[in-house]
Parts: structure tokens; sequence; C-alpha cells
């Protein structure tokens, strides 16, 4: 259900000044599996992540808070690849602690499954999913510091990420992400939050009215990179406009066969595990790795920066 209210904005011409909805998501569970060893790009098609010392490495994951078996097997590949690729972040893409937040679940659904990672002093960077309370923003790991929506810059390169409440976009968060847009000098801008612009699943699919809002901001203020969750699958979308999108909405649930056949938007997909994505930032160039719960490599490539 949505409820849409139009207010006069000079920020996007006709864009919608608030939106409100509540989505219904039903969870596929899939086979769980013992994960493997990790495995290096082999195929030709595939391409490595330059792991060089002094630029920036992060981490993508998404849907991930189930505290089921798979999500900790996800947290163990992610280990696994840190110690071989060492990454300082990890961005997470919302529905964040799925049911009940008590104390004992953030431990159940998020300490215990990224110990490894947490106890090597690795940092989380949450936006909040509909599954997600707003009280979630207090909670010291997901490193919101009590704001709904905010930036940040990246520890290396010159990278500025700025993550939405995609919830409810209301005009005073439309308003602060053109002037947060505006006022960055960083090269790189990244925006992540939960529902996407763009997504080729059948269960929810392209978010448009936020789309509405948000593109022509992301288009004026030169935002390289988008990256949502909400769809429980990994898709790389073709470039949108200029913008390169990525759903990646499987780290702990999954719909599996949920992506469309013969999408025209798809660029690659991957609907039959859990999946996280690993990233590097050198220069003007992005590389990415988005990884199977087995360790497998399933979609690989180098995005430019937009100049």
């Amino acid at each position: 259900m949505m409820r849409i209210l139009r207010v006069p904005s000079g920020i996007v011409a006709c864009a919608l000044a608030a939106l409100v909805w509540c989505v219904s998501v039903d969870t596929a569970r899939a086979v769980q599996q013992k994960p493997a060893a990790p495995a290096a790009p082999a195929a030709s098609s595939q391409v490595a992540l330059p792991n060089k010392p002094d630029t920036l490495h992060f981490a993508v994951i998404g849907d991930n808070g189930t505290g089921e078996q798979a999500e900790y097997e996800v947290g163990e590949q992610l280990l696994t690849w840190y110690n071989r690729f060492p990454f300082p972040i990890v961005l997470m893409m919302g529905d964040n602690i799925y049911g009940s937040d008590r104390p004992q679940d953030f431990v159940k659904k998020f300490e215990a499954p990224y110990k490894g990672l947490l106890d090597k002093g690795v940092k989380f960077y949450a936006t909040l999913g509909n599954h997600d309370s707003r009280e979630q923003r207090y909670y010291k790991y997901f490193n919101m510091d009590g704001k709904l929506y905010y930036s940040f810059k990246a520890p290396k390169e010159d990278v500025r990420f700025f993550v939405f409440e995609s919830s409810y976009m209301d005009q005073p968060q439309a308003k602060w992400i053109e002037a947060e847009l505006k006022a960055s000098n960083e090269k790189w801008k990244i925006a992540y939050f939960h529902h996407p612009l763009y997504s080729s699943s059948m269960t929810h699919g392209s978010t448009v009215k936020l789309r509405q809002v948000l593109e022509p901001l992301l288009i004026q203020y030169n935002v390289s990179l988008v990256l949502s969750g909400h769809d429980h699958v990994y898709e790389r979308l073709k470039p949108q406009n200029g913008i390169q999108y990525f759903v990646e909405g499987s780290s702990g649930e999954l719909r599996n066969g949920d992506l469309r056949p013969g999408s025209r938007d798809t660029a690659v997909g991957y609907d039959t595990d859990r999946a996280f994505v690993l990233m590097e930032v050198d220069g003007d160039n992005l590389t990415f790795n988005a990884i199977s719960r087995q360790g497998t490599v399933v979609d690989s490539g180098v995005i430019p920066r937009r100049k």
C-alpha cells in the first residue's frame, strides 16, 4: 500500500515530495550448503580485484539479518575473503534485523555472524530497510549516530558515501540530499539505500516513484554508483543515464529464481544462492567481485568514475 503526498518542490520538477509505503515480504529459503574455500577468478571474463595496499576496499551486504545458518555461512565467507582482501568497511543495504530486535537478537542476527570481522575492527555502516525499526539508528555497530540519513567520507581514496532512508522519502530528506550532494567535492559519490530504483525482480522490482524523486539529483550531482537491497537477489543493472546500479539483497534472504528472464535492464543476475560484493576504488576506476556463499565469483568488472 502506498500513500503519496504531492507538494510543490524546487528540487525536482514535478517530483514527489513525500513517499510512504508499507511493504510485505515473502521469504524463500535456499538449501543450506557448506561453503567452499574461495576460488580466485579463473575465467578470462572475470576481473581480479587489484588488491592494492593504498586503495579503498569495501564490502556490500543486504537483507542479511535473519540469524539463520545461511547468514552465518556468508559471514564466514566474508571473513575468509577479508584475510585475502582486507576491507575496513561494510555497507549494509537494509533489513539488517528481521523480526524482533531485542538485545539478544542483535547478538544472534548481527554480532555473532560477523564476530570475526568486528574483532578485526571492521566498521559496518547501515541504512534502514522496511523490516528495520527506526531505533536501530542508535545501535553502535551500525554507525548511524542516531541519524536516519547521513554521509561519510571513506578512509582512503577521494570517496564519499551518501546513505538515504528510502522507506519514507519526505521533503526535508530530499532537501538534505540535494544540499549534501551539492556540497560534496569528492570525486567519487556513491549512494546507497534499501529500495532499488531499478530492479528486474518479479517480487518487488523498480521503485519508480522513488526514482522520480532521486534520479534527477543523482544525475545532476554526478553520482557514479548506486547500491540497494530489498529484492533478495544479486543484480548488476546496465548503466542507466550514466549511473551504475546494483541490487544486493541476498546476503541472508534469497528468492530463488526471482529475476525476470530476458530483462533488458539486467547486465548480470544471480538468484540461486546468497551473495555479497567486494569493491575496490583505485583512482578513476572501481573494480567489483560479486561472490556467492560458496566463495565463487559470480560477476566481476570495472566501473569508471563519472566525470
